[in-house]
């Protein structure tokens, strides 16, 4: 290695007098103080940033859809945030026909010792798409592609979005969108047919098998891609 490896301590960001961490207590349901990143997000992005919560001690900021990536960008590149770490992208369906659903991000700048989430909200009869943040954080490669899976949400520049829970086939739609029946869209026979004629040596690449006659039972397109030596996610 040409140059020393320096852990990073969380919270050295903040400076000396900053007190040491410990269990917050008697935290209010509402009106807490806020992560001082809010303030700042309203300041450099004005409009974009639609609401702020604080739920219990942590902050929820609300944030215009096609904003997303530039939000996420400036929080991870400028020097007053660092939020390095995006421990998580999910999203919420609620029953009631009338809210939107919720796409979120979990992110956290570990020299500030500091945890936002951002929410995305997607009003009902829209497009289910959001901007990708794989280019800023590609731990969220893995993350994107089960929320796509579970709830069909695209995330608009991911660079491979498929399914990654169920297979590449699947016709039942996504499993954890409320208007998914619990047993299923089709027949238990009929799951248990499209099971069966599927090949599970066919979902993995040419290096994870030795088989070659798998490559063969692959789709075209996933064929192409491996045989341009393309990789992504990495």
């Amino acid at each position: 290695m040409s140059e020393a490896f320096l852990p990073v301590l969380a919270g050295h960001a903040a400076g000396a007098d900053v007190p040491a961490p410990a269990t917050p207590k008697n935290v209010p349901y509402h009106n807490g103080a806020a992560n001082p990143s809010a303030d700042a997000l309203r300041s450099r992005f004005g409009g974009a940033i639609e609401r702020v919560d604080v739920v219990w001690g942590e902050t929820t900021v609300i944030v215009e859809t096609a904003q997303v990536n530039a939000i996420v960008r400036w929080l991870h590149d400028d020097p007053t945030q660092r939020y390095d770490f995006c421990a998580d992208v999910t999203a919420v369906e609620y029953r009631d026909p009338e809210r939107p659903i919720e796409v979120v991000w979990h992110l956290r700048s570990i020299p500030y010792r500091r945890f936002l989430r951002l929410k995305a909200l997607i009003p009902r009869g829209q497009p289910l798409e959001v901007p990708s943040i794989w280019d800023i954080h590609k731990s969220v490669d893995w993350m994107e592609r089960e929320c796509y899976d579970m709830f069909g949400i695209r995330f608009v520049g991911h660079p491979d979005l498929r399914r990654i829970l169920m297979w590449e086939q699947y016709k039942e739609g996504y499993p954890l969108r409320k208007d998914f029946p619990l047993r299923g869209r089709f027949s238990r026979s009929e799951q248990l047919r499209q099971a069966l004629a599927q090949n599970p040596e066919a979902k993995y690449s040419m290096e994870e098998l030795s088989i070659a006659e798998a490559f063969e039972d692959l789709p075209l397109d996933m064929r192409q891609r491996l045989g341009a030596g393309e990789k992504v996610g990495e």
